[in-house]
């Protein structure tokens, strides 16, 4: 087995350390207090954010989903109540659909 390691120091999905195991390799992981896993929850919708940026890939948006549930059910929020939200700011202020780019307000 090769000795080389490569440092991550980042939240991953939760069968990552199985995966690595599979693949031969040993994770060296460990459980988030709360405090610290609200922050990483944050990184990583950055980082998936970042990746969609990039690669403007379906797969990354599926990802950035994930984080967003994630999130939702650390803070206890239904995806119910979510919904709701959303469709209540989508009645109030519409959607991005109609495309439209503001460049300015005058007066």
């Amino acid at each position: 087995m090769d000795n080389k390691s490569i440092t991550y120091n980042k939240l991953v999905r939760d069968r990552i350390p199985e995966i690595i195991i599979e693949a031969g390799k040993n994770p060296i992981a460990r459980i988030l207090t709360d405090n610290e896993y609200n922050k990483e929850l944050t990184n990583k919708l950055q980082e998936e954010l970042n990746e969609y940026k990039e690669v403007n890939d379906i797969e990354e948006l599926a990802d950035l989903q994930e984080v967003i549930n994630s999130i939702l059910d650390y803070r206890n929020i239904s995806k119910e109540k979510f919904y709701k939200i959303v469709n209540t700011k989508r009645e109030q202020r519409g959607s991005f659909k109609d495309k439209i780019f503001l460049e300015r307000v005058e007066g």
